[in-house]
Order: C-alpha cells, then structure tokens, then sequence
C-alpha cells in the first residue's frame, strides 16, 4: 500500500491536472463558437436571413416557416422583414447565452488558479492540510458555477435552430454533487476520503462535459444534412426519376436502348481515342525521334561549303588569266579577282545578245550564280552553328511546361508534408498564428489590469481565466518547437510568469515583448526579415 504522502501528491497532481484540462476545454468550444455566430449576424442580408429560416433548418421548420409565409402574405402583404427580425433576434440570443456561459466558466477557472496561487506555498509545506482545503475550494467553485449556469439568460427556454418549437430547459439541468458537511468541516482526511472527493470531482467534470455537449448541440448553427436537406431532397427526386428513366430503358424490362447506347458511346470513345489522342502523340513522337536521329547532321557543312569556295576561285582564277592574258599566282584573293570578273561584266552588258552568244557574258553570269551560292551556302553554315549553340536552350524551354506541372504538384503537396495548418506547424501560417496567440495574450493581460484597476472584480476574474486559456494555447503551440530547439526551459518560465495573478502589468508587458523577439519559434517568417 502506498504511503500518505505519496498519496496526498498524486492527488494533488491528479485534482489540478483534471480541473485545469476540462475546464480549458470547456472555455475553448465557447470560445470558438462566438466569432463565427457573430460574422454570420451581421454579413447576412434580410434575404439571406429569410432563406435561413425556410430552407435551412429541417423541413419541419420549412413546411411552418412556409406556412407563416403564407399566411402573413394574405394578411400583410410580405413577411420577409419579419423572418429577418425573427433570425437576428435568434443569433443574439444565442450569443448573449454564450456569452454569459463563456465567462462563467473563464471565472471558474480563474478562481480556480487563483486558488492554486494561494495555496501552494501552504501546499509544499503541509500537503496534508492544504489538499483537503483545495478539495473544498473546488466543490465551492462547483457550487457558484451551478449557480451562473443556472442563471443563464433564456436557459429556461431556448429555441433550437434545427426547430421552431420551444425546448423545455429541463431537459439540460446541472447538478454537481457536493461534498458533505461533515467531510468540509474536517481538517485532516483519510486516505479514502481524499480519493472519494477527487472521484467527486472527476465525477462533476464529466456532468459539465456532458451539459456543455448537450447544451452547445442546441445553440450552435445546423449540421450540413440540415442546412443543405432541401437540395439534398430535390437531387434525391431527381435521380429516383432518373433511375425510372433508366430502368424503363433497360433491358430489365424487355428494353435493348441502354445496351446500344453504351455500345454506341465505347465505339465513339475509342473513334475519339485514335484520332484525336492516339494518332496525333504517335506523329509527334515519329517526328521527335526522326529530328533526334538526323541531329548530328548539319543544315549544311563546312566541307560542302569550302568545296564551294574552291571553285569559285578556280573559276575566277580561269577566268581572268584568260581575260587579262597573263598568269596569276594561285593564292590570289577573291575579291582582286571578283573586280576582274565584274569589270569585264559591265563592257559585256553594252551588248547584251551579242556578247551572250559570242562573248564572256554567260561565263560571267555562272561566276556570279557560283557566287550567290557561296554565300547563301556560307549564310546556312553560320545559322547552323547558332542552332547547334543553342540546343540546351531549346531543350530547357522544351522542358517548361513540364518544370511548371511538378512546381504546381509540389505547391499543392506541400501543406502535407510542412503541417502549415494550426499553431503547432512548421510553416510560415503556423509562426504567424503562435505570433498572434501571443498578441492576443498581451491584449487579454491589459484588459485584466484595466479591470483590476477599476475595481470590476468579476470582469477581471473572467478575463484572467481568457488568459490562461489562451496560455495554454500558447504553450502547446509553442512546445515542441521550443525542445527542438533547446529554449524550452526559459520559455515554459515565461508563459508561467504571465499566468500568474500577482505579477504587474508591466513586467508582464516586457515579458511578450521579449518572447517575441528572442525564441526563434515565434521570430517572424524569415521571408519578412529580408
């Protein structure tokens, strides 16, 4: 058997841990569900509210909302600004309920911090004292917690959103169990008596589990299946008239239309296939892989084109040793004999038909078409050197549209493999939100001083006890970063320094000035620091 201490200080861990954990979750459905019901008040039009109240929440509030429709057509001519009334006097409703029911439980668990603030120097000296003292503190704050929910502003009688018919509010009673008289009266507890308050207290949390559950189901916006049954029923009668359709053409009932209408539709199909798909990628691939085999042949090549030149030197050289009646030497430019050539070409063309027959002027003209040639030969070599330079650019443009496809995959995979959703990530999304849980904190801090200021004790309690919720957040957010990167230790002491009640505004202030600044998982992107 254990010994006493052993089991005062597991009971200790075990009261706190289980308090603190149902009740920050409890503060979290809250907390969520309110800024969503409000966007949803104030974007939607008169319009849009009416068509929520008909078509959007079961087709038993649809076929009495149509009623009413109708009815209040023949007498007043148009209830739509009624529907409208009708559904913003029911989302502030809900709200103002959440509300109320937000800061009780953020009261009830500030009180309940403040209560492990004030006993826990006494609980390190007598634990045996204190853990009976920290029992009957959270059977008290179970008490004036039964006593806020209890007062919840339209709790006797609340509308459903899924329905317009009143739900009775004893259907939701809470009732904790408390602990007796004599056992609160006691200073010092037995063994069994402490573990029989703890069972006590785990046994109330999961009674406020279940009424939130309850009670939350009620207030917050319909499921889909409700919001979107109307559609879901008109696509329901149109696939059973499909269906008919289908199975009067069957061959079920002696029909052969569908059998040759799939036979029809595979024949056009695979026609489709061929000639548009098959075909086409076959001659693209026959044409690729013909100019891949012909690469390594030029447009046109140096020794075809020096060849050329060649002859034409031997042409002009003939031709002006026979016109000038004298020996050239064979290393004789080009151009020196072009000048000869095209000299002896101009006298020829004073008499063009003479000359043509009897004359240099048709040798003349097949030096200069030798000529021509050389050049547009000398003009294709030089083109296909300037191609054969830039294969690798052509090949990377080739390959574009596929670099584009993969980049685009990888757009769209990598949110997976970073986990950029919710504060606990990796990506850049992730730090900007632990950034703004933090901000948040910093907010949440003055507004608890503000009100300690002015002396609203009760808007400070629930205030403190957003901030500790929104710690929590934080500290989760920020816990497996932190490890990884060895800062955990300070900054678990900073997010504890913050939580607690007595600390000044002040230090608290140039705590989250300089968490901001010195722990690298909450530094901002490092896109924005460049």
């Amino acid at each position: 058997m254990a010994s006493s201490p052993d089991i005062h200080s597991s009971g200790k861990n075990s009261v706190k841990n289980l308090v603190s954990n149902y009740a920050r979750s409890a503060v979290a459905r809250i907390y969520g569900f309110l800024p969503s019901s409000d966007s949803r008040l104030f974007a939607r039009t008169d319009a849009r509210k009416a068509y929520f109240m008909v078509f959007e929440r079961g087709p038993w509030a649809f076929a009495e909302e149509t009623i009413h429709l109708i009815r209040g057509f023949m007498t007043e001519g148009s209830t739509i600004k009624r529907l409208s009334l009708s559904a913003s006097a029911s989302f502030c409703e809900r709200i103002s309920v959440l509300t109320h029911l937000q800061h009780c439980l953020a009261g009830f668990l500030a009180q309940f911090y403040m209560e492990i603030d004030l006993l826990g120097e006494a609980m390190t000296k007598d634990l045996e004292r204190s853990l009976p003292l920290l029992l009957v503190s959270i059977n008290n704050l179970f008490a004036d917690l039964q006593q806020f929910i209890v007062s919840l502003p339209g709790d006797e009688k609340t509308y459903s959103l899924t329905d317009t018919e009143r739900v009775d509010g004893s259907a939701l009673a809470l009732k904790f169990i408390r602990l007796p008289d004599v056992l609160q009266e006691k200073s010092q507890w037995t063994d069994i008596e402490l573990q029989v308050a703890t069972n006590m207290t785990r046994l109330n949390l999961h009674r406020l589990d279940a009424y939130l559950s309850q009670f939350i189901s009620r207030q917050q916006k319909p499921s889909k299946m409700t919001l979107y049954w109307f559609r879901y029923t008109c696509g329901a009668v149109g696939l059973s008239l499909c269906s008919a359709w289908l199975l009067r053409h069957s061959s079920l009932t002696g029909s052969s239309d569908i059998d040759n209408w799939i036979r029809e539709a595979k024949e056009s199909t695979l026609a489709f296939w061929k000639d548009h798909v098959e075909m086409p990628l076959l001659s693209i691939r026959d044409e690729l892989f013909e100019t891949f085999r012909r690469r390594h042949k030029g447009v046109m090549e140096f020794e075809e084109v020096q060849l050329t030149a060649n002859s034409l030197h031997r042409m002009l050289l003939a031709f002006s040793e026979q016109i000038k009646g004298q020996i050239f030497p064979p290393d004789a430019s080009d151009q020196e004999l072009l000048e000869i050539v095209m000299s002896r070409y101009e006298k020829e063309l004073t008499h063009p038909i003479q000359n043509l027959l009897g004359g240099e002027l048709a040798r003349a003209m097949l030096i200069q078409i030798q000529k021509l040639k050389l050049d547009i030969e000398t003009a294709m070599l030089e083109l296909n050197q300037i191609l054969r330079a830039n294969e690798i650019n052509f090949a990377i443009l080739a390959a574009l549209p596929a670099f584009f496809l993969v980049l685009i995959l990888v757009m769209l995979v990598r949110p997976w493999f970073t986990q950029d959703k919710g504060a606990e990530g990796r990506g850049r999304v992730a730090r900007i939100q632990r950034r703004l849980l933090l901000v948040n904190v910093e907010r949440q801090v003055m507004q608890y001083h503000i009100c300690l200021e002015q002396g609203m004790d009760k808007d400070s309690q629930w205030m403190y006890g957003l901030v500790i919720y929104t710690l929590d957040r934080l500290y989760r957010a920020v816990e497996r970063h932190a490890r990884a990167t060895g800062e955990w230790t300070s900054l678990r002491q900073d997010i504890l320094d913050l939580g607690k009640p007595g600390l000044q505004k002040v230090d608290k202030l140039t705590i989250t000035s300089h968490m901001v600044q010195v722990y690298d998982c909450l530094l901002p992107s490092p896109k924005r620091l460049l």
